[in-house]
């Protein structure tokens, strides 16, 4: 168990927190919420210890080992990547270094001897024997196969690398795992896996993603990170999003009786508490929400953009075609003989590995780079608004207003009235509508770019990893806003929910050839026969 008492931390005269007192138990996993900025990533680093509070402390349960998934890729260059596996257990690893070494001696003395033999013991106490091949089973999970295993850090792919440091954490069964965006860079296979591995731990965990489907799977609870204090609600983050606005919304509903208000809201935690049956966590899950008490559901403070896209016209039958595009970037050939037609109505989400062909395709039909062959002919009733995947042409060195940024996409000299009721929908009311555009964050160049995007009343959207950088709140908007969209959608995105609920047809751009299917995204991913034959056609 860890245990969070009285805990306090400002950076400057930003307050983060105050006063946090918290219990995370063992059996449960804690997904740690909040806007961006709100201080998830730096309390995760309280828990550690590598951030030290103002006041308070935190503690854990008297022998108890954490495990931290390290941020540095390139920390352990040197190492070959099984021992980088095994110094996620500090002691074992220290004690097979030093016990490897005394055996390694030339003059093995009787105290070497003794010595040898205390480290045996606790070698073996520890599984140390079992220890290469426990790391093994969780790198060939994530997909590092057994060729690998010898190879230096160095030499392996920073996709490679994720999974390796991933491995570290979870290895030798840690009884507190603090996980900071597990999910980046894991392809499907991966994401499933660990979604099994922390379904079926039986420690504390407490996780920080921006993925709901993976917070939808794993999470028992919710850490939520608001106004400086941090509150743990029952359920998994569907059930703290629809739970809150529904108490939000009965709460500015004054004229409802209360009777109307306690039924509807009990009607809510019988139907979630029925679903979580049906999960891989049923038994614990549905326990809690079955004790779940009415004063348990609050009404969240967070504010939601307001994402709508209209389209200036209705779209024709005749969208896009694609014949033969081929493209080389360096010494790789990154896209070859593509071809493809976009249909009326189709929401296509383009997935899979390698997102350099992605991109790359998307710059060519947006006319932001030339093929080396092949051909693309946009239908004449469309329209196109494109969100790319670097956005920094737009805003660095530009020093304008976001009001007067926002007028240069205005398709009309609209007033200033009317660009401030745009940015407002996008969280940049009074004196933020004025902030220089060169200052913003990642997520506020992003809320930016969907309001030039809602600006344009396009008919087609083409969007290149729009979730990046946003926090989960603007990440639901975003989902809503396209779901309602009339249009048709061209996306990538590695976020398994916004795809799942957006795309009616899925393309994958393969080294031989694209997989091109109408079926939804659960349906693809679990498609075993079909993932089969996907990964030969990315084998070498």
């Amino acid at each position: 168990m860890i245990n969070v008492s009285n805990v306090s931390l400002r950076f400057g005269d930003k307050k983060l927190f105050e006063d946090v007192n918290l219990k995370f138990t063992p059996g449960n996993c804690y997904g740690l919420i909040g806007a961006n900025g709100a201080g998830k990533s730096t309390f995760l680093k309280v828990l550690s210890g590598e951030v030290e509070p103002q006041s308070g402390n935190v503690s854990l349960s008297s022998g108890e080992r954490m495990a931290v998934l390290k941020q540095d890729h390139f920390a352990y260059e040197d190492k070959e990547v099984l021992d980088t596996v095994l110094i996620g257990h500090e002691r074992l690893y220290k004690v097979k270094q030093e016990k490897d070494a005394i055996y390694m001696k030339p003059d093995f003395s009787e105290v070497d001897g003794m010595r040898a033999a205390e480290l045996e013991g606790e070698f073996a106490e520890m599984n140390g024997w079992e220890a290469e091949s426990d790391a093994a089973v969780l790198l060939k999970g994530l997909g590092i196969d057994d060729k690998f295993h010898t190879n230096k850090m160095a030499d392996l792919t920073g996709d490679q690398k994720v999974k390796v440091l991933l491995a570290q954490a979870l290895f030798g069964n840690p009884d507190i795992l603090l996980l900071d965006e597990p999910t980046n860079g894991l392809d499907i296979q991966a994401i499933q896996w660990l979604e099994d591995f922390l379904i079926n731990f039986e420690n504390t965990v407490i996780v920080v993603s921006h993925d709901r489907h993976f917070l939808n799977k794993v999470c028992t609870h919710i850490a939520d990170v608001d106004y400086g204090k941090i509150q743990i609600y029952i359920g998994n983050y569907d059930f703290w999003y629809e739970s809150s606005q529904l108490a939000l919304q009965m709460a500015q509903e004054e004229n409802k009786k209360k009777e109307e208000k306690i039924k509807e809201l009990q009607a809510f935690v019988a139907r979630f508490s029925a679903n979580a049956s049906k999960s891989k966590q049923a038994t614990s899950r549905k326990k809690l929400l079955d004790n779940i008490t009415l004063e348990d559901i609050k009404p969240s403070s967070r504010r939601y953009p307001y994402v709508g896209f209209t389209p200036g016209r209705e779209i024709g039958n005749d969208l896009l075609r694609v014949e033969g595009i081929t493209k080389t970037i360096g010494d790789k050939k990154v896209l070859d003989n593509v071809n493809f037609t976009v249909n009326k109505d189709d929401k296509i989400a383009f997935v899979g590995r390698d997102d350099i062909a992605k991109t790359t395709l998307f710059k060519i039909i947006m006319g932001e780079m030339e093929p080396d062959a092949g051909t693309y002919k946009w239908g004449v009733t469309t329209s196109q608004s494109y969100f790319p995947k670097d956005n920094a042409e737009y805003f660095e060195d530009n020093h304008l207003p976001l009001v007067d940024w926002l007028r240069q996409y205005s398709p009309e000299d609209q007033t200033e009235t009317f660009l401030r009721g745009f940015l407002g929908r996008m969280l940049f009311s009074g004196e933020e509508a004025l902030k220089k555009a060169n200052v913003l964050s990642g997520g506020e160049k992003v809320r930016c770019m969907l309001a030039k995007m809602m600006l344009s009343n396009a008919n087609v959207l083409v969007l290149d990893e729009p979730t990046n950088h946003l926090d989960l709140e603007s990440i639901t908007a975003l989902n809503n806003g396209l779901i309602k969209f009339k249009g048709s959608i061209l996306f990538t995105s590695h976020d398994h929910q916004f795809v799942q609920s957006v795309s009616n047809r899925l393309i994958e751009l393969t080294p031989k050839g694209i997989v091109d299917k109408e079926m939804t995204y659960d349906e693809y991913v679990q498609d075993k026969e079909l993932q089969k034959d996907i990964a030969a056609m990315y084998a070498s």
